[in-house]
């Protein structure tokens, strides 16, 4: 058994613990930047909560709040030069997994300089960033817990993840009261990108003990109690466990990786702008299908814990899973059609060659083909 584990976050989990922002803030800064997305932060009153838990620290801020759904490489730069222009020495990300993923490449751009596609490809490195701090509002994309920022690049619909040890948050307060107030078609698309970012982690060539751990219990968590909230029982102890599992997610992805239906997702939310985990809904299960031979032994695990007996029925609890949770859909739904799959095959193969080399089934640019083409 040989194998390396590094995963430098803080992470403060507990209902109420949102109202600590201040304190903890003043440890990393004098002036912040708040990113957040365009409208649910300020509908909830979360945004104003945590605007005056910083002025009760002695905390300065400065807000941007103009994330969408699938950030780009221009709304991060956009982020970034308020922060240098303000003189924010901070960054605090509070939404889902677009705005903590906007507000890590923004923490990162505003003190690199260069392209941002350049170290997104690695073309250029840099292990420096901005103080980040995070307050997931979604149980899904595990953002809080890694160092990935996922970002569209919109001259080219690529859509690819800064990765690097010093985006990863210094603080990701997880306070499942933040999540309540999602709606429930919004609940079940994130809640099933944490369940896939536990699979796809688990079943990766590069899992390794620690991972396998973590991604076995978030699964359970997660196809336990997801389905609960999503038919409207909003016990707390259900939240908890969800935001959890989430968390746990993006903590193994940073380990093991994504695998295959996450390379070929990204392609079409990068040029559609589908919503991540209905892409995912629309792609795992034919992907599913076809990798069950590379880890027979997880895939049955993977089954079992949908309700399912073995791994020749991994696919088919997985669709049953998505259906309880109302997710079910092709790419045709998002507008993909036969004509462009040459190109989302070819964007995979170009911006998501760790995710298919990771996967336990070693595909080639045809069977990747065929995949979309199932799934459409």
């Amino acid at each position: 058994m040989d194998f390396n584990y590094y995963l430098p976050v803080n992470i403060v989990f507990g209902r109420g613990k949102v109202s600590s922002v201040g304190i903890i803030a003043s440890d990393h800064g004098k002036k912040a930047l708040v990113v957040t997305g365009k409208s649910s932060t300020k509908r909830s009153g979360l945004l104003n909560r945590i605007c005056s838990h910083l002025k009760k620290s002695g905390i300065e801020y400065t807000v941007f709040d103009k994330v969408p759904q699938n950030p780009l490489t221009t709304t991060a730069e956009q982020a970034a030069r308020i922060a240098k222009d303000n003189g924010c020495d901070m960054v605090i990300g509070v939404g889902g997994g677009s705005v903590m993923d906007c507000a890590k490449a923004a923490a990162f751009i505003a003190v690199n300089d260069g392209d941002i596609n350049d170290y997104i490809f690695n073309r250029l490195k840099s292990g420096k960033a901005l103080p980040i701090i995070l307050i997931p509002t979604t149980c899904g994309t595990g953002s809080e817990g890694n160092g990935f920022a996922v970002l569209t690049n919109p001259e080219n619909g690529d859509k690819k993840s800064l990765r690097c040890n010093a985006i990863v948050a210094k603080v990701s307060i997880i306070d499942s009261e933040c999540m309540m107030t999602m709606p429930k078609n919004v609940l079940a698309s994130v809640g099933f990108d944490a369940f896939c970012h536990c699979m796809e982690a688990y079943i990766s060539r590069i899992a390794q003990p620690f991972t396998d751990i973590m991604c076995e219990k978030a699964m359970k968590l997660i196809a336990d109690d997801l389905p609960k909230l999503f038919k409207g029982d909003n016990n707390p102890e259900y939240w908890d466990k969800i935001s959890l599992a989430s968390t746990m997610g993006g903590m193994v992805i940073n380990t093991a990786g994504v695998t295959l239906a996450h390379g070929m997702e990204h392609p079409v939310s990068g040029f559609k702008n589908a919503v991540h985990g209905k892409g995912l809904a629309a792609i795992t299960p034919a992907v599913t299908e076809a990798s069950i031979k590379g880890d027979p032994q997880k895939f049955a695990f993977i089954s079992k814990v949908l309700g399912g007996n073995n791994e020749n029925d991994c696919a088919e609890q997985i669709t049953k899973f998505i259906d309880s949770l109302r997710l079910t859909c092709t790419l045709s739904d998002f507008g993909v059609k036969e004509s462009d799959i040459d190109m989302l095959t070819d964007s995979c193969m170009k911006v998501s060659a760790a995710g298919i080399s990771y996967h336990p089934v070693k595909f080639d640019r045809s069977h990747i083909r065929d995949l979309y083409l199932k799934s459409l």
